[in-house]
């Protein structure tokens, strides 16, 4: 079975499940900020364990369940954690959900993570809106041959394309409005990527710093490289959860950023709720 087959026999499973519930947005939850999918009202929820082909969270602060329903009154699917590619996980597998999520349908897609501040401006518990990314992952989701199949969207699926506005400038003013009604503002910086397990050292945050990335973290990349492969609109929102490598005067843990995620959670299910009619309304204008 191909690539291309084993996301159309799981989005042929989802679809069954969904009924007739057609959701044009899509939120990946990163490390503890699942609780955001109890935001969801009218909840169908499929652990990943039952979807065909689809990878497994093997990480704590990663429910591993596909939630859908309606978020604000808009129809949305939630990935409710994300795998990696440390895991052990191949780059097709790391972005094997992005693709279900866009022969779904969807046409627009937040993703969210836990992040490293490297910022001097940033503060643990804070929400930032992404503008750029630097791959520093040392891997590319697009190796190998391309399948234009996966051009769900008018000029997309692609070998090469643009990535100038890799996350929309839409959606960003969109989320900071949202923020505002919520009564408070979003940061804006571009994200660093690194593969990960470990976290970073003092003099690769400086090094980091001084390419002008302000977050720093092991995931979104490959998501973002393979939406916009797809034609699907992304914002990106990091959840400051520690200040990077040498930075602050207590050592780094997973268990301070899955306790920082799951304090500022509702934070984000508030901003969350919205902002997705606003996604989708705008998304639903598009061809």
């Amino acid at each position: 079975m191909t690539y291309y087959d084993q996301v159309a026999e799981a989005v042929a499973f989802l679809k069954a499940r969904l009924g007739s519930l057609e959701p044009h947005l899509g939120i990946v939850l990163g490390s503890g900020l699942g609780a955001v999918a109890n935001a969801i009202r009218d909840p169908v929820v499929v652990p990943y364990s039952e979807i065909p082909n689809f990878p497994q969270s093997t990480v704590e602060g990663h429910s591993g369940r596909m939630v859908a329903g309606l978020l604000g009154g808009a129809p949305v699917i939630i990935l409710q954690g994300r795998v990696h590619f440390y895991e052990g996980y191949s780059p097709l597998q790391v972005t094997f959900p992005m693709r279900v999520l866009g022969a779904l349908g969807i046409r627009a897609v937040v993703l969210t993570n836990a992040a490293g501040a490297i910022q001097a401006s940033l503060h643990v518990g804070q929400l930032v809106v992404l503008t750029d990314h630097i791959n520093l992952m040392g891997w590319n989701p697009l190796n190998g041959p391309n399948d234009p199949r996966f051009g769900f969207r008018p000029g997309a699926g692609l070998r090469f394309f643009d990535m100038t506005e890799a996350y929309s400038k839409t959606l960003r003013g969109l989320a900071k409005e949202a923020a505002i009604d919520e009564g408070f503002a979003l940061e804006e910086g571009i994200y660093l990527a690194t593969p990960g397990p470990n976290f970073e050292t003092p003099a690769e945050i400086r090094a980091f710093r001084a390419l002008g990335a302000a977050l720093v973290g092991m995931s979104t990349v490959p998501e973002t490289i393979v939406a916009r492969h797809m034609g699907l609109e992304v914002l990106g929102i990091s959840c400051v959860t520690n200040l990077a490598a040498g930075l602050g005067s207590a050592p780094l843990s997973h268990e301070e950023v899955n306790e920082t995620g799951r304090w500022v959670e509702s934070r984000l299910a508030g901003l969350l709720q919205r902002l997705a009619p606003k996604i989708a309304a705008s998304v639903e204008m598009e061809p």
